[in-house]
């Protein structure tokens, strides 16, 4: 004598928007996806998992394009003068001022976009002081806003570019006097 052993069967979709219980132990299969998913007698088709073994995983698709790498390292620009001019290449590094005595730090016009930051570290004796460039605004909360001074030996500041163009503005802001 043969056996049939004969299972319920329907396409995905059909499964889903039907969405039966299956009888505890009772076997359905996806006819489309060959996915089968065996059941407990409360549970909805939905919310079953689905049995069977996993096949070889294929291979993984080429990885896209990586973007650009943000800056990791700061590059120093060591001032040892009684006076230094911002250049474009302080932009998003270090100026230090290492002077015995004390220096100015000169924001020029014109060079900087909005966004843009150059940090200052004082580490010499010599106070730094900020100087306001032709048609150059500078804000900051020093006891003189326009014009402010690292307060000590190893202060630091960040002078921001806030407005770009033919009467640029500088918000500095740090350890300042």
């Amino acid at each position: 004598m043969t056996s049939r052993l004969q299972q319920r069967r329907d396409t995905a979709t059909n499964w889903t928007s039907n969405n039966p219980t299956l009888a505890a132990g009772e076997i359905g299969i996806e006819t489309d996806t060959s996915k089968f998913k065996i059941g407990n007698g409360s549970t909805t088709w939905t919310s079953l998992v689905y049995g069977g073994l996993q096949g070889t995983q294929g291979t993984q698709g080429t990885q896209g394009l990586q973007g650009t790498i943000g800056q990791s390292s700061l590059t120093i620009n060591a001032q040892t003068g009684t006076s230094y001019t911002l250049a474009t290449g302080d932009v998003g590094n270090l100026v230090t001022a290492s002077n015995a005595s004390a220096i100015t730090v000169t924001i020029p016009p014109s060079i900087f976009t909005v966004g843009q930051i150059i940090n200052i570290q004082q580490i010499g004796a010599g106070q730094v002081t900020f100087s306001q460039g032709s048609g150059v605004t500078i804000t900051s909360t020093g006891a003189t806003a326009s014009a402010p001074k690292l307060r000590v030996q190893y202060s630091a500041a960040t002078v921001i570019c806030t407005v770009g163009g033919a009467t640029p503005s500088f918000t500095i802001i740090g350890d300042i006097a």
